[in-house]
């Protein structure tokens, strides 16, 4: 429970900073498009009666609500915790439901059910087709190339033997006193 009070007191926070600054509007911005945030979080459409969708609060306070059913696809947005979407339908193997969200491509979007509680049954709906794998950058090899050190063959020194070794030879010199 302390670890959780730091998390709580941001999220806390910034609700009470998103609340102030809703109400302000500004004019000047009003004819302009403004950016929008990579991963909205959308009010889903309350459904007229039928299966609903409900966010568990276990240990996360957001799901993600993705653009098919897999990770694969691309992030439309998220559901916090407790709030209810209308379903429309399941993935075949029933891991992925598809609810209705006006992010998602043509106001749908998937969750995974496990996170869920789906009041209701749903009908087997035919996946969007998955998406085009992002290409992978490959090093362009000129560029490469530049970076490659070749290090010129240098020249050993030589050997040089030495001259040959002159060992000298002592001879006895005769004494006079021998001599005699």
């Amino acid at each position: 429970m302390h670890r959780s009070f730091p998390r709580r007191f941001f999220l806390l926070l910034g609700l009470i900073a998103i609340g102030f600054s809703a109400g302000i509007s500004h004019p000047a911005d009003a004819g302009s498009l403004a950016q929008q945030p990579a991963v909205p979080t959308d009010t889903p459409l309350p459904g007229k009666g039928g299966v609903t969708v409900t966010v568990n609060s276990g240990d996360q306070e957001q799901i993600n609500v993705r653009s098919g059913p897999a990770t694969d696809y691309a992030l439309v947005g998220t559901l916090l915790a407790g709030q209810q979407a209308t379903a429309v339908g399941r993935s075949p193997g029933g891991d992925w439901i598809e609810i209705i969200f006006p992010a998602g491509p043509g106001g749908l979007a998937w969750v995974y059910s496990y996170l869920v509680t789906l009041s209701g049954s749903l009908p087997v709906v035919e996946p969007p087709p998955t998406p085009t794998l992002v290409v992978t950058p490959t090093i362009d090899p000129t560029l490469a190339a530049q970076f490659i050190v070749a290090v010129p063959p240098t020249r050993l020194p030589t050997f040089t033997p030495p001259p040959p070794l002159a060992i000298p030879t002592f001879t006895e010199v005769a004494t006079d006193e021998e001599h005699l």
